[in-house]
């Protein structure tokens, strides 16, 4: 193991107790903005409720157990800010939240080296993409943009992105190609271990 990943595993293995913690098996006080689902721990939702997740449902989505967080257990979470250029307007932007493998930790998914995962947005929009490039991206949940909390039928209510102008696999992409793995209104992960 190189030092970094060493570093970084120490790191994250620190906030575990305070993201488990902090993201509580209780039920949500609000409504529920991410459901993780798949490889996780022992949950905090029963399975897919066919009659009442309707868009799960449609989105072919199914699962025996979930992690769900409503934005207050999100925002419990350690945040990060980045600033990558949007493609929708070339300007560059503040986004804010938990980093990917903060809330996969939160919710007690496997978080092994072959781990993937499925992340998949209110329009149907649906990506995988390994953790460890998830890792390496330093991909976030962002769940602010400009100090303002994302919108439902903007890019939120949560959306799953990294900063792209700072990475070597992205940077030099046309604007319009940066962000494939990242999708906006981004409402559930499926959790898969190899």
């Amino acid at each position: 193991m190189d030092k970094r990943r060493f570093l970084t595993a120490t790191g994250l293995a620190g906030l575990l107790p305070a993201a488990r913690s902090s993201a509580s098996p209780r039920a949500a006080s609000g409504p529920t903005l991410l459901t993780v689902s798949g490889a996780v721990g022992k949950g905090n939702r029963a399975a897919l409720d066919p009659a009442l997740d309707q868009m799960m449902v449609k989105h072919g989505i199914q699962f025996a157990k979930a992690w769900t967080f409503d934005a207050a257990a999100l925002q419990r979470l350690p945040s990060v800010t980045i600033r990558p250029t949007l493609e929708y307007d070339a300007k560059v932007h503040v986004l804010q939240g938990p980093l990917l493998e903060t809330v996969l930790l939160a919710a007690g998914a496997t978080t092994g080296a072959s781990t993937s995962l499925g992340l998949r947005a209110v329009d149907g929009y649906n990506v995988a993409v390994s953790l460890a490039d998830a890792r390496s991206y330093r991909m976030i949940v962002a769940t602010h943009i400009d100090g303002r909390p994302l919108a439902l039928g903007g890019l939120g209510p949560q959306w799953a992105v990294y900063e792209a102008d700072r990475l070597a696999a992205f940077k030099d992409k046309p604007l319009k190609e940066r962000f494939s793995l990242c999708p906006w209104g981004l409402y559930h992960i499926d959790v898969k271990a190899a």
